[in-house]
């Protein structure tokens, strides 16, 4: 049995009033924690672009949890720029990296053989490696040090989706 014209019109009526429900509750959202709906926070209301220091005061380092960071932290804005910090290798050092893995699957596993190292050992120093946020796609991060370990043992893994910032 298939759908009436009158039945297909209530359809797309009820799908533009959940859309312009969802356009007028900028709160309103999925729940899921990329950025759809966690209210922990204010909405983006800045003129522009913000950078944001991965970990905070933190840092990128070993035994902190970037993923919880991210939760936390969201939503990522479309354009912000991504300020990775971390030490140059020393003796009392590990080194880090980051890494940026091609999908869900290499980011779950911490498959370093299958992403990209974006920023090396050295880069994080001084001001930081920056990544501007300019694709409205998942983004998934890690440190590849030590074939993946930082990213399997020490926390240091995380995933944004930037979105595009309400404007009034």
């Amino acid at each position: 049995m298939g759908f009436t014209h009158a039945q297909g019109l209530i359809l797309v009526v009820a799908a533009a009033s959940l859309f312009g429900a969802s356009m007028a509750n900028k709160d309103w959202g999925w729940g899921w924690g990329w950025g759809w709906g966690s209210n922990n926070h204010t909405l983006n209301q800045t003129e522009g672009p913000n950078n944001i220091i991965v970990g905070g005061s933190e840092n990128w380092r070993f035994g902190f949890n970037y993923s919880e960071w991210a939760w936390q932290n969201a939503p990522f804005y479309f354009n912000n720029t991504l300020v990775f910090k971390y030490d140059p290798p020393s003796n009392t050092t590990f080194p880090h990296s980051v890494y940026l893995f091609p999908d869900l699957w290499s980011y779950l596993n911490c498959d370093i053989k299958r992403a990209k190292r974006i920023a090396n050992e050295t880069q994080g120093g001084g001001d930081g490696f920056k990544l501007v946020l300019n694709r409205w796609k998942p983004y998934y991060f890690a440190c590849g040090e030590r074939n993946g370990f930082h990213c399997k043992v020490g926390g240091m893994r995380f995933m944004v989706v930037p979105q595009f910032p309400w404007r009034n």
